[in-house]
């Protein structure tokens, strides 16, 4: 085939499926699961992988990651690994599709939780779903090998479990064979069907917060007999506020608190209140001196109160880091899908994707997908478009993603995996 023609097909690949892509999706919606429990999830995608006749389906990763190889019929040595995350949140579904979820987790660590795919994944988990169902019936003309990577716990397992993409690598489940190129990709509040694409730092450093401030429980009414851990518990979450000002204004950090857990009664002043949060740092080298001055606030404050703290950090990710070469080589794959004028470049962001471990391992890039009734403004602002639902952001109850928006996702795993194979995606100097 010529490459116009592989294009083609590729596009007509994507409309035969799109019907199906939502099914999934809509399934997935109304079924999600938390990370590192995404038990029936890994089910549904490994039960469709096997079917298509991959060489390989692997199972079992890192909890439920679940991995297909597909070889394609055509000499060539380049590997494309595509991935999608496939957990849940433990947030209320307040989408208002039919297909919502209803789902409540009783046992999982904190809980019970509503759970919702409040980020898209049931999106990207589809989407990837479409795009192998299409190479495969396409393996003949492949010059190289696709890995569907399909990964859980991307928001996070529960603190005293590992997980997500830093375990997949350890167990090596990229390896055989390593890849030449990852690509990902995320649903955002954007105007739908466009791409979002940064060079640098698309998303900034990530880490989990625990800190523990300790007093002396004692009934509330005779308050002066114990030491109350609450209201150094309230002058360290005022006192974050001033971390911005001790590090570079233009070197963006985020510090955040959104979780207070004490002994939970109205009549006692507890042993003890931990804060959970996360710090975002657009540059990853502020993260160890934002990270000691949170551990000193915490300490010196719940001193002055009598108190005593101790500050741990967990779960590190690194930047989402996008090469100027691979978002060169992606453009023309990205304009020919969507159009020049919905390719856009996007200012960086406080968020995190794990998909930075694979990006940073292997190489290769990541871009935002719209999916909202949003247009932007003049400085890349997303604002609600007239009539339409509005722009409503990941990890928010109300959050929604435009079906429509699926089958361009589907063609944007075809067009970088055919293009990166065919030696076309790939930087200037490789």
């Amino acid at each position: 085939m010529t490459t116009e023609t592989v294009h083609t097909e590729l596009d007509r690949g994507a409309e035969r499926i799109a019907a199906q892509v939502v099914r999934w999706r809509h399934h997935l919606h109304r079924h999600p699961e938390l990370s590192n429990r995404e038990v029936n999830t890994a089910q549904l995608i490994a039960d469709h992988l096997t079917s298509l006749g991959l060489d390989e389906v692997r199972t079992g990763i890192a909890g439920h990651g679940v991995v297909g190889v597909l070889r394609g019929g055509r000499p060539g040595g380049r590997v494309i690994a595509l991935r999608a995350d496939t957990d849940a949140l433990p947030v209320p579904d307040r989408c208002g599709e039919e297909f919502a979820s209803d789902v409540v987790d009783e046992d999982y660590p904190g809980g019970p939780f509503p759970v919702s795919h409040a980020c898209g994944h049931d999106g990207h988990t589809a989407m990837l779903l479409g795009a192998a169902t299409v190479l495969a019936g396409m393996r003949g003309e492949l010059p190289g090998t696709v890995l569907f990577v399909f990964q859980p716990a991307e928001e996070g397992p529960p603190v005293t479990e590992e997980g997500g993409a830093r375990l997949m690598l350890a167990e090596n489940a990229l390896d055989d064979p390593a890849p030449t190129m990852v690509f990902g990709m995320h649903v955002a509040p954007y105007p739908k069907g466009w791409v979002g694409y940064r060079v640098g730092n698309q998303y900034g450093a990530s880490c989990v917060v625990r800190t523990v401030i300790s007093g002396r429980q004692v009934h509330a009414s005779t308050p002066w007999m114990g030491v109350d851990p609450m209201p150094a518990a309230g002058a360290v979450l005022t006192g974050i506020g001033q971390l911005y000002r001790r590090t570079n204004a233009f070197d963006p950090i985020a510090v955040t608190m959104g979780h207070v857990e004490d002994v939970g009664r109205f009549n006692i002043i507890g042993e003890s209140v931990t804060l959970w949060g996360t710090v975002r740092c657009a540059v990853e080298d502020t993260m160890e001196e934002v990270r000691r001055q949170l551990a000193a606030l915490a300490e010196h404050t719940a001193r002055a109160y009598g108190c005593t703290a101790t500050t741990e950090f967990l779960q590190d990710v690194p930047p989402v880091h996008n090469r100027e070469e691979w978002v060169e080589a992606a453009l023309p794959a990205f304009r020919r899908v969507v159009g020049d004028a919905r390719v856009v470049e996007t200012p960086g962001g406080l968020g995190y994707d794990d998909v930075s471990e694979f990006v940073r391992r292997y190489g290769g890039l990541y871009v935002l997908l719209g999916a909202q009734d949003a247009e932007l403004a003049a400085d890349g602002t997303p604002l609600p478009a007239p009539g339409g639902r509005g722009v409503v952001a990941n990890h928010n109850p109300r959050f929604y993603l435009d079906d429509d928006t699926l089958v361009t996702g589907v063609r944007l795993h075809l067009h970088a995996a055919v293009d990166h194979l065919a030696g076309r995606l790939v930087p200037a100097a490789g």
